[in-house]
């Protein structure tokens, strides 16, 4: 449900923005809310639950994910929508690591790999059926639904972990980086919001206030981490550069994919005029195609690594970034759904071979720091892509209208040139995706 809820509005959020008399740019930070709460707290979850006990604090990020999603149905307004998705997203934030390291505590060593395996299965087709369940619920249903059904699941998951789930034992833990986790979301948070303000002017007072406030939180928050014993999140993998130029195709890889996830269903309600419910099943094929790559590709790393896969994804990706720039009212959606189609198989080379490589790419010592830093900068990433796509998806239309006396033809130049901007971040992971070698472990 954790990531379910991470694709879910997708496809909702035209019919949101309709239902409050709200506009794009405000909603989209229910997604960015969320996702900012999710990256704050996933690198407190070994900490936390070395602290208080896996089973306690499971048991409580569980109820937390539960009483936002029940919030969230409640909400009457704009703002306290996005005030219980980031409720939702602390809960939620920690729910998939501790689950993770709980499983991998209890499971018989032979058989960890095909439990992993089988866990895998949901965290992977969630958000793949995310827009299906959301666009089936918003054609039969309320909005407020998408959150009801969080429900019954978040109880049954409490009541049986109070029954089954084993106490574990406590240990003892360093100092918690309270300085780290104070700045970490002021400056992300306020980095966001200069963005998105800067989509409707970037010398207002908000504007430069917010990219001031989180420039200088960022800036601390680095120098503080790089100079903690026990930091928050561990910046010193950057030292390595084969760990930093795999991550930096993989950044620019997720921005792009993650902003085509958002305009997507924009597109295709919007201009095309497709109902919730059909907008899902045409994003369908995009997420079964990279889940069924994703283990062929695991299979191609294992004998030739991760470069050639990461130049061939990110490569096709951009040529499918270009095709998406040409589209018009009178494209077909076999045209966009081929599209989408391709830019799953690209997210299938790229983004399990170059999460292992960065992995193995990793200093020994700070391997363990990885998968928290990686799963927090997705988040953080996602915020970001949200932000800055939809701001200048609002930016081009302003700009378009008052070029052209055809709305529609504004609102469709306003996504070619959205997705003409996807295509040129693209084309820096093809370069980047050059100068990835071979980590110390492939």
């Amino acid at each position: 449900m954790v990531s379910l809820d991470g694709s879910v509005l997708n496809v909702a959020i035209p019919g949101i923005v309709k239902y409050f008399g709200s506009t794009l740019s405000t909603m989209q930070w229910t997604i960015t809310g969320y996702a900012l709460s999710l990256a704050t707290v996933i690198p407190l979850a070994g900490w936390i639950t070395d602290r208080f006990g896996a089973k306690r604090i499971f048991i409580i990020v569980i109820g937390l994910f539960t009483i936002g999603s029940f919030l969230c149905s409640l909400a009457t307004s704009p703002s306290q929508l996005i005030i219980f998705r980031i409720i939702q997203g602390i809960g939620g934030g920690m729910v998939i690591p501790i689950g993770l390291a709980t499983i991998y505590h209890l499971a018989p060593k032979e058989k960890l790999g095909s439990l992993m395996g089988l866990l895998g299965m949901p965290l992977l087709l969630a958000p793949a059926i995310g827009p299906v369940v959301s666009g089936y619920i918003l054609q039969y249903s309320s909005w407020q639904w998408i959150f009801r059904i969080n429900l019954p699941i978040g109880i049954i998951a409490i009541l049986i972990n109070i029954k089954y789930l084993p106490n574990f034992h406590r240990k003892t833990v360093p100092s918690l980086d309270i300085r780290g986790m104070l700045l970490a979301p002021i400056a992300f948070a306020m980095l966001v919001y200069g963005v998105n303000e800067g989509s409707k002017s970037w010398s207002s007072i908000n504007t430069i206030t917010g990219l001031t406030v989180g420039g200088i939180a960022l800036a601390i928050f680095i120098f503080g981490e790089l100079h903690q014993k026990q930091p928050l999140i561990e910046l010193k993998v950057f030292g390595a550069s084969e760990f930093t130029r795999g991550i930096i195709v993989l950044w620019t890889f997720q921005i792009v994919f993650f902003s085509v996830l958002i305009l997507a269903p924009l597109f295709l309600q919007y201009v095309k005029g497709y109902s919730s419910l059909n907008t899902g099943f045409m994003l369908l094929p995009q997420a079964l195609a990279m889940s069924i790559m994703m283990p062929i590709s695991g299979h191609l790393f294992d004998k030739i690594g991760a470069k050639y896969l990461a130049l061939i994804g990110t490569a096709l990706g951009t040529i499918v970034l270009f095709m998406l720039s040409r589209i018009s009212a009178d494209t077909s959606v076999t045209y966009i759904v081929t599209c989408l189609i391709m830019l799953g198989i690209a997210g299938g080379l790229t983004v399990m071979p170059l999460n292992t490589h960065i992995l193995n790419a990793a200093p020994e010592n700070l391997v363990s720091r990885v998968t928290p830093l990686t799963g927090a900068f997705q988040q953080i990433i996602l915020s970001f892509a949200t932000v800055i796509m939809t701001g200048f998806l609002t930016s081009r239309t302003t700009y378009h209208l008052t070029n052209t006396m055809n709305k529609l033809n504004a609102v469709i130049f306003s996504y070619d040139d959205t997705f003409l901007l996807c295509c040129s971040i693209a084309v820096i992971g093809v370069i980047f995706s050059l100068f990835v070698g071979k980590s110390k472990k492939v």
